[in-house]
Formats: C-alpha cells, structure tokens, sequence
C-alpha cells in the first residue's frame, strides 16, 4: 500500500490543474481494479503496513469516491471557488483513508482515524452552503471527539499490558467484570459514534445537510466505513466481554433503526432523507458486526460497501436537483419526471438499490445479515421485518413526491442532465449491481 499514499502525495503538486488531478484519480482506481484478484490474506509490508482483502477493498472504494468527488464537484471549479485547495483538502483526506485501511498498529490507526475529521470539518465549513454550517461542524467536532478521547486511553491502557499495539500481538481482554466491561464500551463506543448508532447520531443529519456535495459523497461513502473498519478490528480483543453484551447494541440498533425509518418518513429535506436512511442501515450492520458470526462480519462489509456507492449516488443526485431548482426541499423539487425525464430513470435505479432490490449488492449483504441476526436471536425477526418494510416505504417515498406530481411553477427552462452527470451516476449504479457477479470473492474475505 506504500505505493498508493506516494501516489497520494504525488498528486499534490497536481492541484493547480483539476483535470490531472481528476484523470489520475481515475487511473488509480483501475490500477487498483486489475491488481484486485490477488491474495492478500497474508501480505505483510513491514514499516507499520500492512494489507488484507478487507483494507484492499475499502482503500478502492476511497479512491473510486473520491475520484467521482472530483467529478461532480465542478460548481467549485466553474464558479473559481478556490478549486486548488479544494482538490488539495480532498487529497490530504484520500491520504488519511489510505493510512487507516492499510497500518497494522492500533495507535497510527487512531491517529490516522482522527485526522481524516479534519479535512471532512475544512470542507464542510469552506464549501458549505448556509451559515448553520458552523454548528453542523461543531456537532461533528465534538461529538468524534467526545467519543475518541476515551479510546486513546484504552489503547495505551492495552499497551501497558501487552507491551505492543501490533494488530496481532495484543492480548485479548479476559473476564466480564465491571473494569473489563467499561474498557470494552469505552474502546467500542468511538467507533459507534462514527458509524453512527442511532441515540448517537444527531451530528450525522446536520452534517449531511450543509456539507457540500464533496462533504456528503465521502461522507457517506467512506467515512461512516471507518466505524465499521475500526470495530471489526477491536472486537476480536473484547471477545468474552462482546458476547455478554452485544444484546445491548443489537436492540438499540435494531429499534433505533425502526424509529429513524419512521422519521425518514416525514423528511421534506432530500438530503435530510437520506442521511436519516443510513443511519438505519447502519443500524443493521452494527449488529451484524457485534454478533460477530462469519454471516454477519461478511455482510457487514457487503453492506457497507453497497452502501457506500448507493448512498454517494443518491446523494449525487439531490446535489443536481439542487443546482437546477435551489432548493432541497421535497415539496418544491417534486414533478421532476415532467422537466428531467431521463434523470428520473437513475432515480429509479438508485432507490431500488437504497431498499436492496435485487441485483444490487445490498440485497446480498443485507440477506447475510439477517440471518446472522435472527440465528442470535428470533425475537429481534420482528424489528426486523419492520426495518425492512419501512426501507422500502421511505425510499418509495422519496422516488414518488421527488418524480411525481406538479412541478413547481418558477420552473420554466431546465437541462435535463450533461453527459458527466450521467457518466458519474453510471459508474456509481454499476459497481453496485456488477460487484454481486464477484460475490464469492467478497464473501471470502475474512
């Protein structure tokens, strides 16, 4: 992976010409598609590095966001909205991703984990679209840290004992004691605030809502992986403990994403709608992931890599309304199968993979999931069949006050969709129906 934080470094000089910068990004990303069928099971780099499939395919996924990020991002680039610093902003995040999914240590892990906030807070308060941007990175800000402070004191307190933050070498948290219980939720709860666990997710919504859409491609496509990333790498250390209290996490996760799906339900915000929706997505992941079953660690990460693109898409998409309309809202920006005919086809495609319609990636993670959750359990069958039915009433939702019905009468001259638009939303919909025909590989990775 050394290779591809000096790619990352190298682009820097780059800034000053966005179509380098976006041309390299993409060269990269296929590089990295044709080197994919290698083993990476026991590739060890040494220098702190490591790589396995799981890191692999999270690292790809960071640079197809965000070279599709660069893409769709030429408002800045257009209107002269010191477009150097933004691609520099979006590099220097790309390099901190890339340091997270490829080092072997726990403390550069969290080093690193932390960094990426700081270019994802720099986009958000310089590209951002209203005032209350302040407060939505101050949210963010603090929420992280509130919850990330606790975890540095649990590494160093895993150092004292082990003599090593090597991933590997660290010594697993024995008992269910009282100590051994706090040090697990302290170590597992940064990770659940970045995903984020519904209770703890208010930062997520304000966030989405006033990011630009460079702010809310990556955020959804890869920052809310690093939660999952981070705990499939630290559950293994709190095995005893994870297994005496993860029907703590599955039932707030699981009716937590019953009542988000029932907020997402009275959204008018597009963007509000969407983020509200990973949540509840998320929701289902963590508990797959705290169960802990084979089922559920593969599913997990299917999820949130169907996730990762089909979000980023739809969030791509509400950013082109928004351009042509100036608004966001669900009640003004409706009718738009009237003026935008062809749009309103990716619409349709990308709603079906928001509800995991076959032939889309989610439906395969989602299935895994549900039977890692209800084999732990058969009472937790009832939330989830009402997690399910809700995701498909709300995306359902979303598709049919956005595409139907009057269109808004300021509305008298509108481009129904440019040739780049239609590329990005394509090369977001087809990695997230082709990655199914891979499955076997991807459901191997662990």
């Amino acid at each position: 992976m050394l290779k591809f934080l000096l790619a990352c470094i190298m682009l820097m000089p780059l800034v000053n010409s966005w179509w380098a910068v976006q041309s390299s990004l993409f060269m990269l990303s296929f590089i990295m598609i044709v080197y994919c069928h290698h083993d990476f099971s026991n590739y060890m780099m040494g220098w702190c590095f490591n790589i396995d499939s799981l890191g692999y395919i999270l690292i790809l996924l960071s640079f197809w966001i965000t070279s599709l990020v660069v893409c769709s991002s030429q408002k800045v680039l257009k209107d002269n909205n010191y477009p150097s610093l933004f691609l520099l902003v979006n590099i220097f995040l790309l390099f901190f991703l890339v340091m997270t999914f490829s080092v072997n240590d726990y403390l550069l892990f969290y080093i690193s984990f932390e960094s990426s906030l700081i270019p994802t807070l720099i986009l958000i308060l310089g590209w951002g679209y209203q005032p209350e941007r302040l407060q939505a990175g101050v949210y963010m800000l603090f929420y992280t840290l509130f919850a990330s402070l606790p975890l540095l004191v649990s590494l160093i307190s895993l150092y004292n004992m082990s003599g090593s933050l090597t991933l590997g070498l660290v010594e697993n948290v024995s008992g269910i004691s009282f100590i051994p219980c706090v040090w697990y939720v302290v170590t597992v709860f940064a990770f659940i605030v970045k995903l984020p666990m519904f209770l703890v997710h208010l930062w997520l919504p304000k966030a989405h809502v006033e990011a630009p859409v460079a702010g809310s491609m990556i955020l959804a496509g890869v920052l809310l992986k690093l939660g999952g990333y981070g705990l499939i790498r630290v559950l293994p250390l709190f095995g005893e403990v994870n297994k005496s209290l993860s029907w703590l996490w599955v039932s707030i996760s699981l009716v937590g994403g019953v009542v988000v799906s029932l907020m997402c339900l009275r959204q008018v915000d597009m963007k509000a709608l969407i983020a509200y929706s990973s949540v509840a997505h998320m929701g289902l992941v963590l508990s797959g992931l705290v169960v802990f079953g084979w089922w559920g660690l593969n599913g997990a990460v299917v999820v949130m890599i169907g996730h990762g693109l089909c979000s980023s898409g739809l969030f791509c998409l509400a950013n082109m309304v928004y351009e042509r309309v100036g608004s966001r809202s669900l009640l003004i920006s409706k009718g738009l199968m009237n003026f935008m005919p062809s749009m309103a086809l990716w619409w349709f495609l990308l709603s079906a993979g928001n509800m995991a319609a076959p032939p889309t990636l989610n439906l395969l993670g989602e299935i895994s999931l549900i039977i890692s959750v209800v084999s732990w359990n058969k009472v937790s069958m009832l939330s989830i069949a009402l997690l399910s039915f809700f995701s498909a009433a709300y995306t359902l939702y979303m598709f049919s006050l956005s595409q139907h019905g009057k269109y808004y009468s300021s509305l008298f001259s509108c481009c129904s969709g440019k040739v780049r638009e239609y590329l990005i939303l394509m090369l977001h919909w087809l990695p997230l129906n082709v990655l199914i025909l891979k499955s076997s590989t991807i459901m191997c990775i662990l």
